[in-house]
């Protein structure tokens, strides 16, 4: 008998040792959230990461006052707003620098350009037709400066897009059914755009900040409600018109899914583009949620189209739940993260319930109906006008959250958001340390486009077989659409060995169709374990 008590004793330990260590192991892979600031002064309506690792976030000069003061003198209470409604967070010091914003930026758009500025453009009142620049710098002395030359149309709720020749072209807005470019020459102005019209649902328009995704072919895939064409835009033409998305929705503002370009690999020359489009709203759902205040479930399909094939087709499938206002994120692994949004109703003040506190995970290489996972919850909503954006360091940065016109710190179903958590994925655990390159060298930070370069790193065992060297554009993000985010696996030689550490040969993009001019975050992953991202920038 006293046997038999110590062999179930023994199994009984073996099998509670199994299940912690399968509790441990999710735990593991469902990664973690950090608390970095309890009050940035500012909501994050509009976010992006610049290269010098310094974050510029900002909100609307109409909000009223914020919870930070400007500091650029002079600045007089009585005849001016001395709040500052934009900020600089950075990364190293977790520290913000407080800017001063001359126009109203809310609900606008922006690009980066090939040397770091970021061209800002739109908003509302006496924003909607402004130029803005940003010239990101490491001595706290830059700052927004506005273009005395104009936009052609109003632009509220518009989308960006960096193009090969190095132009941005704006695309879009409220009562805007036309396009223009910055810069531009003096005889032009802006160019209509019919299919703006077609896709405008009345009374909801659902194809306000259209997705805009640059094609291997240097056209321009734009989507917007449901529908979606490849435009050339500079004849102004529509080459192409897709199928109309299933799923019985919109995905576009203010039903507010999302769109990423899957990672394009160096294996077919960068031609191959997929777009994945998750979340929405389905039809009438805005009128629902502003109307009666009723706030209908969220749409939980996404889909996924290759817009090179033949024969374009969306190939449907469903996240683990509903989202709208969810954005998505292209990881340093290549995968997909979905953060942020609510589970019922829409974008706009108050127009939604229910937070979705839990990202998901999606992984485009493995087989449909096996690329979801579910990840680690937030405590905190983020609901209309949040952001994420991607840290070099392979951490995501989240902000914002407001639903409401000006700041509401209390009475309210969700107050306006000052805390900015970082959601830390499982490829940051210690676990993964091992497997960790360190980039220690790169040969040239301006890499003209199809040069080779080297880059030297240490690890401190054999590289792994599986070994991905990854150059991504960070995004613009507002309203749940990243602009401008691109992520390309460069073509690399056999490592070899050396002194003090690893070798490896890159060979940059051929062209600016594939990556447009600007600064890349590159990044080692070795066996699915990411390194710390340096800059480069690729140059013609």
């Amino acid at each position: 008998m006293a046997e038999l008590r110590t062999v179930l004793i023994v199994q009984a330990m073996l099998i509670i040792n199994c299940y912690v260590g399968l509790i441990s192991g999710d735990q593991l892979h469902q990664g973690r959230w950090e608390l970095l600031l309890q009050n940035a002064g500012v909501s994050a309506m509009h976010m992006t990461l610049t290269h010098t690792n310094k974050l510029l976030i900002f909100d609307q000069t109409l909000a009223g006052p914020s919870q930070i003061m400007r500091t650029d003198p002079p600045c007089n209470n009585a005849t001016q707003d001395c709040w500052a409604h934009s900020i600089e967070y950075d990364i190293a010091t977790n520290r913000v620098r407080p800017l001063h914003l001359l126009t109203d930026t809310f609900c606008s758009s922006a690009a980066f350009a090939s040397n770091g500025t970021l061209i800002q453009t739109g908003g509302w009142n006496d924003g909607t037709r402004v130029i803005r620049y940003f010239a990101p710098c490491s001595d706290a002395t830059c700052n927004w400066v506005e273009s005395p030359v104009h936009l052609t149309a109003n632009r509220w709720y518009a989308s960006n897009q960096i193009l090969p020749d190095r132009r941005v072209i704006v695309i879009g807005g409220r009562r805007s059914f036309n396009y223009e470019f910055v810069p531009r020459v003096p005889s032009d102005g802006a160019f209509q755009l019919p299919f703006l019209v077609k896709t405008n649902s009345v009374g909801e328009e659902n194809n306000l900040y259209p997705f805009l995704h640059l094609s291997s072919d240097g056209n321009l895939f734009i989507f917007a409600n449901k529908d979606s064409i490849l435009f050339d835009y500079n004849k102004n033409q529509v080459l192409k018109t897709f199928p109309t998305m299933p799923g019985g929705g919109a995905r576009n503002y203010p039903s507010s899914g999302s769109s990423v370009m899957l990672p394009l690999e160096s294996a077919n020359n960068f031609q191959k583009v997929e777009i994945l489009i998750c979340g929405g709203a389905p039809d009438g759902a805005f009128k629902n949620a502003t109307t009666n205040q009723t706030f209908v479930e969220a749409l939980r399909s996404c889909g996924r189209m290759e817009i090179t094939s033949q024969n374009p087709q969306w190939e449907m499938e469903e996240m683990p739940g509903p989202r709208v206002m969810g954005d998505m994120l292209i990881l340093p692994t290549a995968q997909i993260l979905i953060i942020n949004g609510a589970k019922n109703g829409t974008a706009g003040w108050q127009s939604a319930r229910e937070p979705a506190l839990s990202p998901f995970l999606y992984t485009p290489t493995e087989a449909l109906g096996n690329r979801f996972r579910v990840l680690a919850p937030t405590k905190i909503p983020r609901m209309y006008h949040s952001t994420a954006n991607v840290l070099p360091d392979g951490r995501v940065l989240v902000a914002g959250s407001n639903s409401n016109y000006g700041y509401r710190l209390s009475g309210v179903p969700f107050p306006t958001e000052l805390r900015v958590e970082a959601y830390i994925p499982y490829y940051l655990h210690p676990h993964y340390d091992s497997k960790r390159v360190n980039i220690t060298v790169i040969s040239t930070k301006e890499i003209k486009y199809g040069s080779k370069f080297i880059v030297r790193f240490t690890l401190s065992r054999r590289p792994s077989e599986n070994i991905k060297y990854n150059a991504y554009a960070p995004p613009f993000t507002t309203h749940s659409w990243s602009m401008n985010q691109r992520m390309l696996s460069l073509a690399a030689t056999p490592i070899v060995k050396g002194k003090g550490g690893y070798l490896v040969g890159l060979t940059a993009p051929s062209s600016a169709v594939a990556a447009p001019s600007g600064y890349y975050l590159l990044t080692i992953v070795n066996g699915g374990v990411p390194s710390e991202a340096k800059w480069v920038r690729f140059i013609n």
